[in-house]
C-alpha cells in the first residue's frame, strides 16, 4: 500500500475528504519525523513506538576490494511494533 492508497482508506474510515485525510497523514508523519530526529520517542499505545538509536562504529569490508574499513557511528530511526499490532500480524 502506498501513501495514496492509505489516504483513500483513511478518508473512507474517518468519513472525511481525501484532501483532509492527506493533510492529517502528512502532519502526523512530519511530527513523528521531527520528534525522532530530536531524540524524542513517539509511542502510540497498541501500535508501536518510534525512536532514534545510536549504531556503534564497527569494522566492515569493501565488497570490491575486500579491504577492511571502519564504518563510523551513526544514529538510525527504529520502529518497534506494539503488542496489539504484533498479535494482529501473527495471531496465536
Amino acid at each position: 500500500m502506498n501513501k495514496g492508497e492509505l489516504v483513500d482508506k483513511i478518508s473512507e474510515k474517518a468519513g472525511v475528504t481525501k484532501k483532509q485525510a492527506d493533510a492529517v497523514l502528512t502532519a502526523i508523519l512530519d511530527v513523528v519525523m521531527e520528534s525522532v530526529s530530536t531524540s524524542d520517542k513517539v509511542t502510540l499505545v497498541g501500535f508501536g513506538s518510534f525512536e532514534a538509536r545510536k549504531r556503534q562504529a564497527r569494522e566492515g569490508r569493501n565488497p570490491k576490494t575486500g579491504e577492511t574499513m571502519t564504518i563510523p557511528e551513526t544514529t538510525v530511526p527504529v520502529f518497534s511494533a506494539g503488542k496489539l499490532f504484533k498479535d494482529m500480524v501473527a495471531p496465536k
